[in-house]
């Protein structure tokens, strides 16, 4: 069931953004915020989820392994099996893309980029907002565009989920007076499967997932970091009296 959706998406995943504040029609501008929690295992485990059946049919993750996820999502070999391994063959593979590169040049104008470390080269906030701002664009070959990324080729792979909005713009006066057009808010022309409430849980899982394969051993660094933290300060104390016990004859 899973790779059926994948097949049928057969495209790539998601990653930029969406402006909280308006902006011009050009795009850029603020993002939303978004709080990836990579420790909240079962958000990571709903967006790999997303993730296979959304993403991995277009963008590969090469710097992952399966058998890595099933060890960090507490995951059996055959939960790995039956819910995650669309692409590969065995646990020890890494997450590869179901279409070969020279077929998704030609249908999307390049080879969608590997995921691996997108969100740590662009920012959570990036991602998440991407993945909500698709609007209808009938000038592009795919129907839709991105505030964030202007002429974006990659299809709105979430329409189903989201739905179809479309943007709408206000006329707005620069600092010389020249009107020009901002961005003001989406409006839903077609609903989705989910509520707009969902679909930003959803949009968070799918970017805590993204922000958790581009550097799974961050949790574990953090906490070494603190622990060789507290061990410099305590060593720092007792050095300090040493040292003053050594020199207090001398003062």
């Amino acid at each position: 069931r899973g790779s059926l959706t994948m097949i049928r998406n057969v495209i790539a995943c998601v990653l930029l953004g969406l402006p909280t504040i308006a902006f011009a029609a050009g795009g850029g501008g603020h993002v939303e915020h978004v709080d990836a929690d990579i420790s909240n295992e079962a958000s990571v485990q709903r967006g790999a989820k997303y993730f296979v059946n959304y993403c991995l049919g277009c963008h590969s993750a090469q710097y992952v392994r399966y058998n890595r996820l099933a060890v960090d999502l507490e995951l059996t070999e055959d939960q790995l099996v039956e819910n995650l391994m669309f692409t590969g063959e065995r646990p020890h593979d890494t997450m590869e893309n179901a279409i070969p590169a020279t077929d998704s040049a030609n249908w999307f104008g390049r080879t969608p980029p590997d995921l691996s470390l997108t969100a740590r080269a662009r920012g959570d906030d990036w991602v998440y907002s991407f993945l909500k701002s698709f609007y209808v664009d009938p000038s592009k070959p795919t129907g839709v565009n991105n505030l964030v990324l202007e002429g974006a080729s990659m299809p709105h792979v979430l329409w189903e989920l989201q739905g179809i909005q479309k943007a709408v713009y206000r006329t707005d006066l620069d600092a010389q007076g020249s009107p020009h057009e901002v961005f003001d808010h989406f409006e839903l022309v077609q609903p989705g499967t989910m509520t707009p409430e969902q679909f930003d849980v959803m949009a968070q899982d799918l970017t805590t997932f993204l922000t958790y394969i581009s550097e799974p051993a961050q949790l574990k660094r953090r906490s070494l970091g603190i622990k060789v933290i507290l061990f410099l300060v305590v060593l720092f104390l007792f050095s300090f009296l040493y040292k003053k016990e050594l020199w207090k004859d001398v003062h």
